[in-house]
């Protein structure tokens, strides 16, 4: 593990400073900062509080009320709020941090100044390319961060055993291992959930080595069924659920007593239609956590993390205040966390944030543990770099060099065309449709159809270099010049996807990955248009978000050049190796319809 000594030092235990905290607000002992003429936006009783003071010390709330002048010293710090809100600091309930293309630090520094305070991770990505390691890895590079980044420990590594083949396996004995580690606080997402409601022993394994430890037990239902199915998955012991899409999603969440986890990342919109449960249908609000889920350098570097959350949700009707509990003290009960962080009281950790603007969510300042760490969109502090180790890079084994040849389809012997199965991209949406489409053979090879959008995709395994290569379809990326886009981001087992246009250029775009050790590529004709260098495992770059996002916005108008429109279509990408999220899925072993958790022919 790196020797790096924490660049800020962690918050004490309450028990430590409890006196100190008593002290300050009876006026014995002056605070290291005050915070006066606020308006206090109170997730405790739903309310905005004027003529507010907060007295702060050992990076705790000691005091919140109407005057503080008692708390204050000859070396207090008094920062005058000037009639603006004092929000929470935002929590983000369930992320990855590997989809920013960045390192944990990178991610901090990117969303710091967007009012993130703190952050609950699940780095099951590393985790399937570098197993225990790996997860330990970001557990300590979050323990060094100014903001709290909590770690849930990866719960399906593989997602889905037996239809794909990771770079590592994890089991219940690293599971309850991990429980022990200072910086993990629950089990991340349980994505086999046929595993769960048949009682699969590994499953029940690590939702047992969680409960037993205290923790919370991250969920992922990725089903539209609300049967039998779900109701097996919920009794087998998840908390939560951030893979709804409907308004019926959310509510029977929340009925069987989970919290639904409502998402916006770069490409998942799920707030908009999950949220009417609150706004049309009455359902209680205090079961609704807001979440990204997945977002890119682009999205953090440009338009905001749970900023841009909450805002979405106030303009989709929520009262601010109601969205802003959303963000904060729900999320904050759910992880059993309440008496650290979640809310501006007495013993809390003093995160939080000036705003001038409540409904727009207009962020002034930003203060973490008591210490200005943003003002006006910018660091106030200097986050140091986090080095990874060198067995940390150089993960992209091909086994072999590609050829063209590698990605031809060849079509039953005598045929002149052919029905073959195709993975149908939903815009804006993780599900994929199971589609059909009647293709051409020339040659005796399966011929791609662009009018029709339906190119070729293919996943290359790259962690034992076995050169093995997986053809199928794919449809909506719209391509329509001759182009591959190549990427070892896959999630979840992270082989390398390829979708292209044409052979020639897939194989370039997949060996260039093997040179460089991961990252993504787009070729047409034999020519680089874009790539963004990802070293670590294969999922993170080790330069700044502001550099990652410029080269991402490269890709993203080459992107365009060729044809293709959707949003965010590289986060459409990187998802279509998936194979817990229905219904059409490619792996190593194979095309996998989720519906049935089956592999299944190309060949209809």
């Amino acid at each position: 593990m790196p020797d790096k000594k924490p660049v800020f030092e962690p918050p004490k235990p309450w028990t430590e400073c409890a006196r100190d905290l008593v002290n300050v607000a009876m006026g014995r002992k002056p605070a290291e900062t005050v915070v006066r003429n606020g308006r206090w936006v109170n997730v405790h009783s739903s309310e905005v509080i004027p003529a507010t003071d907060l007295a702060i010390i050992d990076g705790r709330f000691a005091y919140c009320g109407p005057d503080a002048s008692h708390c204050i010293g000859e070396g207090t710090k008094v920062v005058d709020a000037r009639g603006r809100y004092l929000v929470p600091g935002l929590c983000d309930a369930h992320m990855h941090v590997e989809s920013g293309m960045v390192t944990v630090t990178e991610f901090t520094r990117a969303v710091v100044p967007h009012g993130t305070t703190s952050m609950f991770i699940d780095p099951h990505e590393i985790a399937n390319v570098l197993g225990l390691e790996g997860v330990r890895l970001m557990h300590d590079e979050a323990e060094a961060m100014p903001v709290n980044v909590f770690v849930q420990m990866p719960s399906c590594v593989p997602s889905a055993p037996g239809l794909e083949h990771a770079g590592a396996s994890l089991g219940p004995q690293e599971i309850a291992e991990a429980m022990a580690w200072p910086n993990i606080v629950g089990l991340g997402e349980v994505m086999n959930f046929p595993g769960v409601a048949a009682n699969d022993q590994t499953m029940v394994g690590a939702i047992a080595a969680t409960v037993n430890a205290g923790k919370t037990v991250g969920g992922h239902y990725a089903s539209p069924d609300l049967g039998r199915a779900f109701h097996g998955y919920v009794a087998g012991g998840p908390e939560d659920d951030h893979e709804g899409t409907r308004a019926e999603d959310a509510i029977a969440r929340v009925r069987q007593g989970m919290k639904a986890m409502l998402r916006l990342g770069s490409a998942w919109y799920d707030v908009a239609e999950q949220i009417k449960a609150v706004t049309e249908q009455g359902i209680e609000p205090r079961n609704f956590i807001l979440c990204t889920d997945d977002s890119h350098s682009g999205t953090l570097v440009r338009d905001g993390h749970m900023d841009r959350v909450v805002r979405h949700a106030i303009h989709q009707g929520l009262p601010p205040v109601t969205a802003i509990q959303m963000a904060t003290v729900n999320t904050a009960e759910h992880f059993k966390m309440e008496r650290e962080l979640g809310s501006i009281a007495p013993g809390r950790r003093a995160d939080f944030l000036i705003v001038s603007n409540l409904a727009e969510l207009t962020i002034d300042e930003v203060y973490g543990r008591g210490v200005q760490l943003a003002r006006d969109g910018k660091l106030s502090v200097e986050i140091g770099k986090y080095d990874y180790p060198e067995r940390a890079k150089n993960t992209v084994r091909l086994g072999k060099t590609l050829a063209a040849d590698d990605f031809v389809i060849a079509a039953p012997e005598g045929a002149d065309e052919v029905d073959v199965r195709v993975i149908g991209v939903i815009e804006n949406q993780a599900p994929t449709r199971a589609m059909e489409a009647r293709l051409t053979v020339a040659g005796g090879v399966v011929e791609m159809d662009r009018p029709q959008d339906v190119c070729q995709i293919a996943l290359v395994e790259r962690h034992r270099g076995t050169g093995g290569v997986t053809n199928a379809f794919v449809s909506g990326f719209g391509y329509t010049q001759d182009c591959a886009m190549a990427s070892t981001v896959a999630h979840d087992s992270h082989h390398i996807i390829v979708v292209g246009t044409n052979h020639a250029d897939m194989a370039q775009a997949a060996n260039r990955l093997g040179e460089i050790g991961g990252g993504v590529v787009m070729i047409s004709k034999g020519e680089e248009l874009a790539l963004i260098e990802m070293p670590i495992a294969g999922l993170m770059s080790d330069e700044r978000a502001e550099i990652v996002a410029a080269k991402a916005d490269i890709l993203g108008a080459a992107m365009r050049e060729m044809g293709c429109t959707l949003n965010n279509a590289y986060m459409q990408h990187s998802l279509l190796a998936l194979v817990v999220i229905p219904e059409l899925r490619i792996s190593d072993v194979g095309l996998v319809d989720v519906r049935s958790f089956e592999k299944v022919d190309l060949f209809v």
